[in-house]
């Protein structure tokens, strides 16, 4: 079977997602575009993840529970947790690693909880958007110890990259698959032209959405059986490419 999947959306949680990224709007946009997967990524936060997998559970729709990471060299990750009790415990991994910045709500956005008619059940108050106090190999072990799944963030970006921060992937470095922006041409080929040493990787390609139109503007399909966390897992193995 394939399966429409848009990894990368942030909701209100994220200081920089627009104020209709409700998980309850994330959702039903999701479902009118046609997606059968989502991945909630919100920045250096886990929070509304859970109401959203419930929420799309009710609509039948997938939602895998995760975070977009920050590492110390400030290259944004993807880390997906395979139950709740792991993401609450990835959570407190996270909090553990946290760099006190005091979040300035005119300057760079609310970082709202919220439940699933849309009320607001706490406000983040440090600013999400930081660097964590975690190297990227430390946070790949992690993901990996807890069953996770662990993607590197748009790597063809100019800025929080393994392009941009490292000029290319460190040996050490274990991933499911690497994902491509939405900006990036569909079979990644400028890239990949321009960075050859990251062409013997598998890809995704997510919309990294801040903006309700923008779910589902790229995704990926993948094969598997039927929907599982280690189906999923499975499909992202190296050797059989994503379709883009």
């Amino acid at each position: 079977m394939q399966f429409k999947a848009d990894m990368h959306i942030h909701s209100v949680l994220s200081p920089c997602g627009d104020l209709e990224m409700s998980p309850s709007a994330i959702v039903a946009k999701a479902k009118e575009r046609g997606l059968d997967i989502i991945g909630i990524t919100d920045h250096n936060s886990t929070l509304n993840a859970e109401v959203t997998r419930r929420l799309g559970e009710q609509a039948g729709l997938h939602v895998l529970m995760g975070a977009e990471v920050t590492t110390r060299e400030e290259v944004h990750c993807l880390a997906f947790m395979p139950s709740s009790e792991k993401l609450a415990e990835f959570q407190k991994f996270l909090d553990s690693r946290v760099i006190w910045f005091e979040n300035d709500v005119d300057r760079f956005g609310y970082q709202l909880v919220v439940d699933e008619e849309e009320n607001v059940l706490d406000q983040v108050p440090h600013l999400l958007i930081n660097a964590l106090d975690l190297p990227m190999l430390e946070l790949q072990r992690k993901v990996y110890e807890m069953g996770g799944i662990f993607i590197p963030a748009h790597v063809d970006r100019s800025s929080f990259s393994i392009s941009s921060q490292l000029g290319m992937v460190p040996d050490k470095l274990k991933f499911h698959a690497l994902e491509l922006s939405s900006r990036c041409r569909r079979d990644g080929y400028k890239f990949l032209e321009d960075c050859p040493w990251f062409s013997d990787f598998n890809f995704i390609q997510s919309s990294d959405a801040h903006y309700i139109d923008d779910i589902a503007k790229v995704f990926s399909v993948l094969e598997m059986p039927s929907f599982s966390f280690e189906n999923f897992k499975y499909a992202l193995r190296p050797g059989e490419p994503v379709i883009l």
